[in-house]
């Protein structure tokens, strides 16, 4: 029998009260009830403000887009728009929404919702405006307008075509969120998320929980679970030992010390390849790391190889540059990574007479796709200083870091972590290389990385329609960005997760989102 909403509801209160108590085990933990260890608490539940896969996780299984990914894939298909026609001339997206599709606060899903959910990020006297920021709006700046042709048919005027907009659609900053919760919550709308999606928002205890529960009247299905609970826990050791201790049923990122503890006796391990690149900022604004040289010496000095075979065994590849080859159709692999050459490196630093200079390196305690960052970054530490690098550490809680690195590192650190998993090309290079993608623009160029053929290249191939022009674009600018080398380009990670055996149903996607609708647990 289906339950009820009122035993949903009833269900993930017990969860919570077990939850305030000590960790759970797996006898406490009722059935049809998902625990989810995270990497970290989560910054928001405003999908249209989030950046990390921390959050995205979350947000995924609350709300829905026009389109989304299928299964398996990063292929666009219909989500809450059945269909949509697009232009000969590539400017213009109408897309036929779905009927009979309400919001969980029991609004309805028409054309005049999507257009306030566009307009709220994109037009900055919007009365919502300010509920943000929106980071990635960047994904919509071609938008000139969003038309209400009729209730169930809502039409995107864009200034020039752009290659991405349906893939992005499908991304966080696409996803669809109730207008009228908005209006009452204002900046408080990220604590109290109401989507399409097929869990309802329950609960989020700071730092300890954020409980779903099954969404009764989803369009596309009854969900297979009555509630999921995410659990921050930032120390990888304590995952372990909640997994291993039945306190939670999914674990994502395991660490690769652990990866064989789960394979079998009563776990199963998950790994998907993705579009995903760890990688140091480097600062080209100020102190060494603005003279080249110093850069590609950073590139040469640092041994991926031993990082990909002792830190992270084998659960990543070595990175070649910024587009990862999961983008098989864009990536350049004649372009190949930094070779081990620390007396190269050494080399480079003297002719630049950047022999024995202090460096300031932010490292992360954990984030979305970082890679055991700790060890990843006291392993960098050291082969830096093999070469002449003086390089002091600065360690800080997810959340922090990225206040700290998204606004620029100049005058604070010369170097800092960072991990992007994307979902097409044009994202990381167009939101994190380009000039006009410095920090005071509103991008993710912390570096301050600045090269106009870089920035050429990339404004073409996001409004090509033609994915052969597109590659070879892409192609080109890797070639220079690998010379430039803004970022010492480290390891294209395989994500990984955990399930406990009770757990069926479950598989990681290509997007690096965490789908649970079709999730069961016994």
């Amino acid at each position: 029998m289906r339950p009820t909403r009122n035993r949903t509801r009833r269900l993930a209160v017990c969860l919570a009260a077990l939850m305030a108590a000590a960790p759970l085990a797996e006898a406490q933990t009722p059935p049809g009830v998902l625990i989810v260890g995270q990497i970290a608490e989560p910054k928001s539940l405003d999908p249209h403000a989030v950046t990390a896969a921390n959050d995205f996780r979350i947000v995924m299984n609350v709300y829905d887009g026009l389109v989304r990914y299928k299964d398996g894939t990063l292929e666009v298909e219909p989500a809450l728009a059945e269909s949509w026609e697009v232009s000969e001339d590539g400017t213009d997206y109408t897309f036929d929404l779905r009927d009979g599709v309400t919001f969980h606060d029991g609004t309805p899903l028409d054309a005049e919702a999507v257009k306030f959910n566009f307009d709220r990020m994109l037009d900055e006297d919007n009365p919502y405006h300010d509920t943000g920021p929106f980071p990635l709006s960047f994904f919509f700046s071609t938008v000139e307008e969003v038309e209400v042709v009729d209730a169930d048919t809502v039409a995107f005027h864009l200034s020039e075509p752009y290659a991405p907009f349906l893939s992005n659609l499908a991304y966080t900053p696409g996803l669809i969120v109730s207008p009228a919760a908005v209006k009452e919550h204002g900046k408080d709308f990220g604590r109290h998320p109401v989507g399409t999606g097929p869990y309802r928002f329950e609960e989020w205890d700071a730092n300890a929980k954020v409980v779903l529960t099954r969404n009764e009247d989803y369009w596309d299905g009854t969900p297979g679970l009555d509630a999921v609970v995410f659990r921050p826990l930032t120390d990888a050791n304590t995952r372990v030992a909640e997994m291993l201790s039945g306190g939670i049923d999914l674990m994502v990122e395991v660490p690769p010390d652990n990866v064989a503890t789960f394979d079998g006796n009563g776990f199963e391990m998950h790994e998907q390849a993705g579009p995903h690149l760890w990688f140091l900022i480097l600062n080209t604004k100020d102190g060494p790391m603005a003279d080249k040289r110093v850069r590609q010496a950073v590139n040469y000095a640092i041994d991926k190889q031993s990082l990909v075979e002792n830190v992270l065994q084998g659960t990543a590849d070595v990175a070649a540059g910024p587009i990862p080859p999961a983008f098989a159709w864009a990536y350049n692999a004649d372009v190949a990574p930094y070779p081990f050459d620390p007396e190269k490196a050494a080399a480079l630093l003297k002719e630049a007479g950047a022999e024995g200079a202090e460096v300031t390196f932010y490292v992360t305690e954990g984030g979305s796709g970082m890679l055991d960052p700790i060890p990843m970054g006291a392993a960098i530490q050291a082969d830096l200083a093999k070469v002449g690098l003086d390089v002091k550490i600065e360690t800080y809680e997810w959340n922090t870091f990225l206040a700290e690195v998204n606004p620029g590192l100049e005058g604070k650190a010369d170097m800092a972590e960072m991990a992007w998993m994307t979902n097409d090309p044009d994202t990381l290079p167009y939101l994190a290389l380009r000039t006009g993608a410095w920090p005071d623009e509103g991008g993710f160029n912390s570096g301050y990385y600045s090269n106009p053929e870089v920035d050429k290249l990339l404004e073409a191939a996001r409004v090509s329609t033609d994915e052969a022009e597109r590659a070879k674009l892409y192609k080109e600018m890797q070639v220079i960005v690998h010379d430039d080398a803004p970022w010492a380009f480290v390891a294209n990670w395989k994500q990984n997760a955990a399930t406990a055996e009770s757990v069926s149903g479950f598989a990681l996607q290509p997007s690096f989102f965490l789908l649970l609708k079709d999730v069961t647990k016994g």
